[in-house]
């Protein structure tokens, strides 16, 4: 027999959610949990829950379709569970139509459950765990739900875990060498970088023939030059504020929770879907399809455009938005994507995003102004297609790269280095054919006219393609300086390759630190962070450097995007300064924690110098290009140490 619609939300709701780290218990059940120690490494969890508001709990456990509607789960693979959930006492039997009138067992008032279970490891003073369960009516049906759960485990060891370090005070260091803020250093950077997308989008089919449409609606209806230019500069202006405005939800988040944006920005299924939709956006830049958004969202800004002066002129920019997304669309999205897994959130989003406003915004402002300047504009034909569909090679590349920083945070080995290089050669060998007319598309015209331009586009990328193939192999051309953090990092690699590898645990790396009378440099860092690649690659070999780091210092990476689960021992619940909860559950959260709580920053790189006394002995370093000034750096915080000695 076939599943049932309802059958389907059902496994699908529950599969989803035994992904889910953020999902809320429910309020229909209320529940409350107790263990109690049957020998040594076993526990008996005793659940006992009260349904409330008319609702059933749903009991089953494997039917005849496999389907589980009540399960409890751990992260820890050390702990296992002992046989099935047991039921005892509240259950009943019920003939449920969303199972075809199949009896399954359901509680409506109270219920008591256990389950017991087997710890290997460390057993924890305090046990955390979920119960997954489903709950319905007679008239609906509920996606499944979850019970976050601490409970006190018998003879368990107390997580003695440090995370906030109250003698580490950054206001008072033993020198104030380092830099006074992370925040804003590479703001125009961004904005510069979002300009340039503009610009670009500004070659694509969809874009480039509405200036002089836009232009001459100006100039002929506005009734004068001057109004004309006037109603210009503000559709220019609306469209930059339309794209700050996409801004705003992020600075909502941010303002939520400050390290969001990080883990959204290494989110391995977040990373996997750009990767999906970056390959779906080069497919469309191939011409194959098109991606629009619904018709109605188009229509109805249209027939606002003619409401008012002002208002008019705004929903015309808002129409332009509109009506070309399927060209800016993918361009947008890369610089969206590309702003998340930088380290200023939702500031350096807001200013990439204002500079791509203003510079597709800024043609039609200043076309208005000087209209003469038309008759200089090429005229609309083959090669705007030529445009869309080298942006859609380079989508492609892009979409590698997401796919990469999933690879690198679960550490899979899928895309070792080589191995992403050598796709990113392709790439440019098929870029390079499609250019020299051996590779054509749906939309490309049938004979290929070579110009100066295609000529000059077909040596750059020649040239990019040649830079790329020693990276392929093991020599020291392998490198690639000019795309140092763009690639997985030299030690990602199918060869086995000598590299300074720092200790991965701040206590460990503190006690080895007083036993060789050193100070201690912490690298807080991520798998998925190009900043922090190009520390590695373009700084840390700096033989002056590599010798202090090497001789020195006793140095510790910590990556906030590790997610690797810790010991069930070492789980905690921490309050943080601002008095909220946060669940420390993998390596990740413990490091990303250490760093906001104690160093008062979420973006990576950063670097700090701490005394065997566990104080901050420089102020910190951000990323930093300059190996001199990072030895310098590192000199200061040397010396720091020796004073105190």
């Amino acid at each position: 027999m076939g599943l049932s619609l309802r059958r389907i939300v059902f496994l699908v709701s529950t599969f989803f959610l035994s992904l889910s780290a953020f999902a809320q218990d429910s309020s229909f059940v209320q529940w409350t949990v107790s263990s109690k120690k049957t020998a040594t490494g076993e526990y008996q969890l005793q659940f006992k829950g009260k349904v409330q508001g008319g609702k059933m709990l749903y009991l089953f456990t494997k039917d005849a379709e496999g389907l589980d509607s009540i399960a409890v789960q751990f992260t820890d693979s050390s702990i296992a569970k002992k046989g099935p959930l047991q039921i005892k006492g509240g259950s009943s039997s019920y003939a449920d139509p969303v199972f075809d009138n199949k009896s399954v067992l359901i509680a409506n008032n109270e219920v008591n459950l256990t389950q017991d279970i087997v710890i290997t490891g460390v057993v924890p003073a305090l046990l955390k765990g979920s119960l997954v369960y489903t709950t319905g009516g007679k008239d609906e049906f509920l996606p499944a739900q979850e019970y976050l759960f601490d409970v006190k485990m018998e003879g368990g060891v107390a997580q003695t875990a440090r995370i906030k370090i109250n003698s580490i005070d950054l206001k008072n260091t033993a020198s104030n060498c380092g830099d006074e803020g992370t925040e804003g250093k590479s703001l125009w950077g961004i904005f510069l970088l979002g300009l340039v997308g503009g610009f670009i989008a500004l070659l694509t089919p969809c874009v480039f023939p509405l200036i002089p449409l836009t232009v001459s609606f100006f100039t002929k209806r506005s009734g004068s030059r001057a109004k004309g230019i006037r109603n210009a500069l503000l559709y220019g202006f609306f469209i930059f504020f339309i794209y700050i405005l996409l801004s705003i939800p992020f600075h909502l988040l941010d303002q939520t929770d400050p390290e969001i944006l990080n883990n959204i920005s290494t989110n391995v299924w977040l990373n996997i879907i750009f990767f999906i939709v970056f390959v779906v956006f080069a497919v469309s830049f191939f011409g194959y399809f098109e991606i629009t958004l619904p018709g109605n969202f188009a229509n109805k800004a249209d027939s606002k455009a003619s409401v008012g002066s002002t208002l008019g002129i705004f929903f015309m920019a808002l129409t332009l938005a509109i009506v070309s997304f399927s060209c800016t669309g993918p361009i947008l999205g890369s610089l969206l994507a590309g702003a998340l897994t930088k380290d200023g959130g939702a500031m350096q989003l807001s200013f990439g995003m204002g500079g791509f406003g203003l510079g597709l915004a800024l043609p039609f402002a200043l076309f208005a102004m000087f209209p003469n300047w038309l008759q200089s504009l090429p005229k609309s034909g083959g090669w705007l297609n030529t445009v869309k569909v080298v942006l859609g090679f380079l989508e492609l590349a892009m979409a590698v790269k997401f796919l990469s920083n999933a690879d690198l945070v679960k550490q899979w080995h899928i895309l070792p280095r080589e191995i992403f290089i050598g796709i990113w050669v392709v790439i440019g060998f098929l870029l390079v054919l499609y250019l020299l007319g051996v590779i054509k598309f749906p939309h490309d015209d049938k004979k290929v006219k070579i110009g100066p331009v295609r000529w000059t586009t077909i040596i750059l990328f020649s040239v990019a393609t040649i830079y790329l193939i020693p990276g392929l192999t093991n020599t020291k051309w392998a490198s690639l300086r000019l795309l140092s953090g763009f690639p997985p990092p030299l030690t990602y690699s199918l060869y086995d390759k000598e590299v300074f590898e720092p200790l991965r645990d701040y206590d460990e790396a503190l006690e080895l630190a007083r036993k060789q009378n050193k100070p201690l440099l912490i690298d807080f860092t991520g798998w998925a962070c190009v900043n922090c690649r190009r520390m590695e690659e373009n700084v840390w070999t700096n033989s002056d450097v590599l010798d202090l780091m090497k001789n020195k210092f006793v140095v510790v990476s910590l990556y906030v995007d590790e997610r690797k689960v810790l010991p069930a021992a070492q789980q905690q619940t921490f309050t943080t300064k601002t008095g909220g909860k946060k669940e420390i559950i993998t390596v990740g959260d413990k490091w990303a924690t250490f760093q906001s709580e104690n160093f008062n920053a979420v973006a990576q790189p950063q670097y700090a110098i701490v005394g065997l006394d566990e104080t901050a002995l420089t102020k910190t370093k951000g990323y930093t290009p300059s190996a001199a000034e990072f030895k310098q750096w590192l000199e200061c915080g040397l010396e720091a140490f020796g004073k105190k000695k």
